[in-house]
């Protein structure tokens, strides 16, 4: 057991992939030095851009269809959205083969909160006794009300909660995702004691909105000096409209209040870079870090403005479907970037490869160990991916398709988006009505049908009612029985 690698895994909330691009303004050192001693993804997705199928997906390796969760859990009856529990998780293996394992921050996979069947010996979680142990010790007994100094609501229509969309505020890090990093290290010191190999998981709620961040975090950034991404102004007109409809919630917004936002989204990330780089450095003055397998994503991205939206849910924009990801460690190349398109529910087979494991027979996933050994030899056999959207408290249908430059978005609610990624990063110019395109849109479409089938989406596959009859190519493009 003892020679088996440790894993240190670090999540955030809500991050995008592109902030760790070099020429982007968000400072992230302790990431961007782990970046440089293992592989950067930049084109890693996740299979759902909601919280909790994404990462259910994480601890399965199974798309929302199969393993069940198919929107927020905290929204829908008790009975709707529950994580199917035959359905194995790499943790339970990990205990299997002698690990410890311990979970600490958010975690939102499942209604249950009962992290010990799911293979979590420790449970840290927000909210429970060990965690809110921590934090009554960490503040003194009592939480603190913050101020700010800079503050913007989302304020209507009537009827609707004023909430705050972003701001600074004069509580630090410590008192807030500090409270999680510091429970873990907690544990950690214990950990690097013993002999068998462990599994620390850290979780983190932000930089999910609303963006708040403290003011020695946000006076790092000059707004004004921000390059306005040209999706900032997209006018969304040859796009689904509930994508319009949605953005009305900002349209007043100055361009100054869009810098400010920006800013306090990059400064939370500043704050979650320190706090991760303190359990970097302990594992490094431990020891222990050589023998440790060091990953950092995302479960989603941020919409941050692009195309005039913030948040997620709807739109299947890169903003909010491309998230960050490095893996470090033992037999794991240093200091490479790759264009291998990966999924988050594809880390599930990874890691247990990378520990000696035997992966999880399921079609929805598959290890990229080989990319994280060789990065430039075979990124080229990942180069498609899939993501499914079933709506969160507004029940729609979407799929996302990935092959190359290409990008088809099936919208079964409205009119479909096809992008070219390569020529068109930003997604300003919808391709998918274009009769130029329209054997590109057919071959995606069949890729899409593909995926569904192979992975045993049934519903969708089963749509040939006529009404049904959506997609400008049928789910028997790709082979299988017919349905109504």
């Amino acid at each position: 057991m003892a020679d088996r690698p440790n894993i240190l895994f670090l999540m955030t909330d809500q991050m995008q992939g592109r902030v760790l691009e070099p020429d982007h303004p968000c400072r992230t050192p302790n990431l961007d030095r782990l970046a440089s001693m293992g592989v950067r993804f930049r084109r890693a997705y996740t299979p759902n851009a909601v919280c909790s199928p994404s990462r259910a997906s994480l601890m399965t390796g199974l798309l929302p269809h199969n393993h069940g969760v198919l929107e927020v859990i905290h929204c829908v009856d008790e009975d709707q959205s529950n994580i199917r529990r035959d359905k194995p998780h790499w943790a339970q293996r990990l205990v299997e083969a002698g690990y410890r394992t311990g979970y600490f921050g958010k975690w939102h996979v499942e209604r249950t909160g009962d992290l010990g069947f799911f293979g979590w010996q420790v449970d840290g979680s927000t909210g429970g006794k060990l965690h809110s142990s921590y934090k009554r010790r960490a503040l003194g007994g009592s939480e603190p009300e913050p101020r700010y100094f800079i503050v913007r609501y989302n304020e209507g229509p009537p009827g609707y909660r004023r909430t705050v969309h972003y701001g600074v505020v004069d509580i630090p890090p410590e008192k807030r995702m500090g409270i999680t990093t510091g429970l873990a290290l907690e544990y950690l010191e214990d950990f690097v004691k013993g002999s068998d190999p462990w599994c620390c998981f850290v979780s983190l709620n932000e930089p999910h909105d609303p963006f708040v961040a403290g003011r020695e975090a946000f006076e790092l950034y000059d707004p004004e000096s921000f390059e306005p991404p040209p999706n900032w102004y997209d006018d969304l007109s040859d796009r689904p409209g509930i994508y319009r409809k949605a953005g009305e919630l900002w349209a007043g917004m100055t361009e100054r209040e869009k810098r400010e936002a920006a800013a306090c989204y990059y400064a939370s990330i500043t704050e979650i870079d320190d706090q991760f780089g303190r359990i970097i450095e302990f594992l490094e003055e431990s020891g222990k870090l050589e023998d440790t397998i060091v990953v950092f994503t995302s479960d989603h991205g941020e919409l941050l403005g692009a195309h005039g939206l913030y948040c997620k849910n709807f739109s299947a924009f890169e903003e909010v479907y491309n998230i960050p990801l490095i893996i470090s460690g033992p037999g794991i190349a240093r200091g490479a970037v790759t264009e291998a398109r990966v999924g988050l529910h594809d880390i599930c087979p990874t890691l247990l490869e990378l520990v000696g494991l035997e992966p999880f027979d399921v079609p929805d996933s598959r290890s990229f160990a080989p990319v994280l050994r060789d990065p430039s030899g075979c990124e080229g056999d990942f180069t498609r991916g899939f993501a499914e959207y079933h709506g969160t408290r507004y029940k729609l249908t979407q799929r996302v398709v990935w092959d190359g430059p290409w990008k088809y978005v099936y919208n079964g609610f409205d009119y479909d988006e096809l992008y070219n990624l390569h020529e068109d990063p930003y997604e300003m110019a919808n391709l998918a009505r274009d009769p130029a395109y329209g054997d590109v849109v057919r071959r995606m479409a069949g890729l899409m049908w593909k995926f569904v089938r192979e992975t045993g989406d049934h519903a969708l596959f089963n749509s040939h009612y006529p009404i049904l009859r959506l997609a400008p190519v049928g789910p028997l493009e790709e082979g299988g029985e017919s349905g109504a």
